[in-house]
């Protein structure tokens, strides 16, 4: 049963990263990479559990919050830099 979970976390790894590869936009890009990041950490834990090793779950939470830092300072990086927001046609407001 865990072997069906790998294999489902190991597709959803594949299907962000060619997300992350084929995005229109940047943000884009940062959303599929932090769900990358989220999916390694789940694999790390599946790892541990099925190896019978505790701790993997140790690093698996090491590796997210480095994860979470990152993105937070590739984001801040997108969106306080000129030129590399993407050009909005609609910017009548918030939906």
């Amino acid at each position: 049963m865990l072997d069906a979970a790998t294999a489902a976390v190991l597709i959803a790894m594949a299907l962000a990263l060619v997300r992350a590869l084929r995005g229109p936009t940047v943000f884009d890009r940062i959303v599929s990479v932090n769900a990358f990041g989220t999916l390694t950490v789940v694999l790390i834990a599946v790892h541990g559990f099925l190896t019978g090793r505790p701790e993997f779950l140790d690093i698996a939470l090491a590796y997210a919050l480095i994860t979470f830092i990152g993105i937070i300072a590739v984001t801040k990086f997108v969106t306080l830099t000129p030129g590399m927001q993407p050009d909005r046609k609609d910017d009548e407001g918030d939906l």
